[in-house]
């Protein structure tokens, strides 16, 4: 298994022997597809966070379930994604949105990895608009592995190093903007995602990063559950985790857009 990040020399040296994903998505009304349409890193595909990452939303399960696993082997396979391929994802925000596509696929036992610094890894002058022809790829339907989920108990469980990756005002239930209580799960611990990037969206050298997940109270031998607003940006710290040399930790998919919903109490400060 590659690293869950890699740098644009690492790319370039191997441009014909991965393909790049385009996984741009925002949650203030601008549409990713737009943003791919108007430039895009040489040959990469567009990937949809909500058609082709996610589930439909529900109250019961949140805004971004897991999709069903025969559904996101067809959306694969219908971008030219096969098994086999290493594929290396971007996006715009310091790798939040792309983390998901990386660390569903890495879950399966595929190379993935996030494109450190995005987007801008690369100079504007290499971005192009046409849409690549990728033919179908060959590609195995398989289930998501138990063993790298965490569902709504084990959230709460003492037996797990939960972290929380959302910006700190909304775990501390000073600013609930999209769900439906403020606050964080009790026992969670506040590790925002957007913090393990430097200012120009590059990722924080490991020892740093290991610093930062230690202060949480993760320690190695660990069993961490991620969790953030939908279970997308909570993919970041799981890769970061991975990056900074503890184990793979486990998603918390439904995370507090599930949680929030229920009658469980919610904790702040």
């Amino acid at each position: 298994m590659i690293e869950p990040v890699v740098s644009a020399e690492w790319v370039r040296r191997r441009r014909d022997r991965v393909i790049l994903a385009d996984v741009r998505a925002y949650l203030d009304g601008r549409k990713g597809a737009d943003a791919y349409a108007r430039g895009h890193l040489p040959g990469a595909v567009f990937v949809d966070l909500d058609a082709d990452l996610a589930a439909p939303p529900t109250s019961a399960d949140g805004r971004h379930p897991l999709p069903d696993p025969a559904h996101f082997a067809e959306r694969m396979s219908a971008l030219g994604i096969g098994d086999d391929d290493t594929v290396i994802a971007y996006d715009d925000a310091g790798g939040v949105m792309a983390a998901r596509l990386v660390w569903m696929l890495r879950a399966l036992g595929q190379d993935a990895a996030l494109l450190d610094g995005g987007l801008d890894a690369y100079g504007e002058k290499e971005l192009e608009t046409a849409v690549p022809e990728r033919p179908v790829a060959a590609r195995v339907t398989r289930p998501w592995p138990a063993e790298r989920l965490a569902g709504l108990d084990d959230a709460t469980s003492s037996d797990f190093v939960v972290i929380d990756a959302r910006q700190p005002e909304r775990f501390r239930g000073e600013s609930e903007p999209i769900d439906p209580r403020p606050g964080h799960i009790p026992g969670a611990r506040s590790v925002p995602c957007r913090e393990n990037v430097d200012v120009g969206g590059r990722f924080l050298p490991p020892e740093v990063l290991r610093e930062r997940f230690t202060a949480a109270g993760v320690t190695d031998g660990a069993e961490v559950v991620s969790y953030c607003g939908s279970g997308v940006t909570a993919c970041h710290n799981l890769l970061a985790l991975e990056r900074a040399g503890f184990a793979p930790g486990r998603l918390y998919p439904g995370s507090w857009s599930q949680y929030s919903a229920t009658d469980r109490p919610a904790a702040t400060a």
